[in-house]
């Protein structure tokens, strides 16, 4: 088994579940979530499991109730509206997707027309779209390029962050085709990470007889990895969302990775399933180290606790200790809500 590596959790996932789950510990259920936290059918489960409440609309949160915004980002006038409903609210939205959005809202009031390249109806399209809906036009291929009107404003483009390189970069030529003088901003606006596990994949695709994707169908990057595997000349590609899903009789060398959202113990699960008789070998491209804090209300809250901690305890302030939220995995803390 070739195990690509970097693979599973990203930075933005990271950040959104352990928010997620500071908020199930601090609140009585049920707690709502706005969409999915995150594409994962294992993580939407087992945070459903503890009385959280996943809504496509606001209104359906009673008011007061506490509400997390997901990590793909929200429209403008939803997170107006979540708010106004009164109850404890967290934009658990990844930073990255917070850049595009500024992006779209600087060049719009600059008078440009944006081009953004992601796929209709993704929430990350969606909430994106809905930062400037007047003055941006959504393509997912060059043909929807070609088809573009002749516009009279100078122009922008921009992408969502899960996009694969692949589906990028032909978009990307067409348009500068079309559209020489097309602004763009000086760093790209693809994920890091999903760019990583797509280089990770591509490393091991073409030694493998099989390639395991890890992660739902309705996760944009898991779905371009299993575009990846099969477009670098892998015959057998398998898209699970567990370990029970597997093909029987496997034969040969297989691959394994895992999308930006898809947690570790997915990963343990398809090995262990596996039991690869010549052992698992990680093929690593790169170390990732990115790290986000915790949105700004979860920040807040765990600084009210642990005043108040300091406070009842009377702990010297000398003898304090600073939350170490980066040295504790997103996987660990998704394992214990399962306990």
């Amino acid at each position: 088994m070739l195990l690509a590596s970097p693979r599973g959790f990203c930075a933005g996932v990271e950040m959104a579940i352990k928010a997620l789950a500071w908020m199930v510990r601090s609140f009585d259920p049920p707690v709502y979530c706005y969409h999915e936290i995150v594409h994962n059918q294992l993580v939407v489960d087992r945070f459903r499991s503890l009385g959280v409440v996943f809504v496509d609309d606001v209104s359906q949160v009673p008011e007061g109730r506490p509400l997390m915004l997901s990590a793909h980002g929200s429209a403008p006038e939803v997170v107006k509206e979540a708010r106004e409903r009164g109850g404890y609210v967290v934009d658990a939205v990844c930073p990255l997707v917070t850049k595009v959005h500024h992006e779209v809202r600087v060049r719009s009031k600059k008078g440009y027309r944006i081009i953004y390249v992601g796929h209709q109806g993704h929430e990350e399209a969606v909430g994106t779209m809905a930062v400037a809906p007047d003055a941006i036009s959504l393509v997912e291929d060059s043909a929807q390029v070609a088809n573009l009107p002749e516009f009279q404003e100078p122009l922008a483009m921009l992408a969502q962050t899960t996009l694969s390189h692949r589906d990028w970069e032909g978009v990307l030529q067409a348009t500068k085709e079309r559209f020489p003088d097309v602004w763009m901003p000086g760093r790209s606006d693809l994920c890091f990470a999903t760019t990583n596990r797509q280089s990770a994949l591509a490393s091991i695709a073409q030694r493998c007889d099989a390639v395991i994707v890890i992660g739902s169908a309705n996760s944009s990057n898991t779905m371009a990895l299993a575009k990846l595997a099969k477009e670098s000349g892998c015959e057998q590609v398998f898209r699970i969302n567990s370990g029970s899903e597997l093909p029987e009789g496997l034969q040969g060398t297989v691959g394994v990775t895992a999308g930006a959202s898809a947690p570790e113990e997915l990963v343990e699960a398809v090995i262990r399933h596996l039991s690869p008789k010549l052992g698992v070998e990680e093929v690593s491209i790169t170390d990732e180290d990115e790290y986000f804090p915790p949105p700004r209300e979860i920040r807040e809250l765990l600084s009210a606790l642990e005043t108040a901690v300091h406070a009842t305890l009377a702990v010297p302030a000398d003898a304090r200790v600073v939350p170490l939220d980066r040295e504790i995995a997103a996987s660990e803390v998704l394992a214990s809500l399962a306990d």
